[in-house]
């Protein structure tokens, strides 16, 4: 079972550890770079409380600003489509929208800014 304190433990680690792909995409939107909107990294959603039980996912970019959420897609996400579609869903039953890029998107940092400046215009 987690508390919110270990949450925000595992999420302090998991910011610790992240990936190329999303140290590229944190210094292409942190500090409002994007549009003056305020992202988080490694942000934990909590969805349920069951009997003093957490139940949360850990987004890879979260704005409340845009009620958004943008994920990173490795190769490992090609073996759990189905996590992430409930995933996506669960978090989309809270009014929030997620985005997924795939890693390969990033190579080209700015056509990938200028995707990512397209979609929050849309928000």
């Amino acid at each position: 079972m987690y508390s919110r304190r270990k949450i925000l433990q595992l999420a302090r680690e998991l910011r610790k550890r992240s990936t190329p792909t999303e140290r590229v995409v944190w210094e292409l939107i942190r500090n409002r770079r994007l549009k003056g909107i305020k992202f988080y990294r490694q942000h934990p959603i909590i969805y349920e409380t069951d009997r003093k039980k957490l139940h949360f996912f850990i987004a890879d970019f979260y704005s409340s600003e845009l009620k958004l959420v943008i994920e990173m897609d490795g190769k490992i996400h090609a073996h759990q489509k189905d996590y992430d579609r409930e995933r996506d869903f669960i978090i989309g039953k809270l009014g929030i929208n997620v985005i997924r890029f795939k890693n390969e998107e990033i190579n080209d940092a700015m056509s990938f800014k200028s995707k990512l400046y397209d979609l929050v215009a849309k928000q």
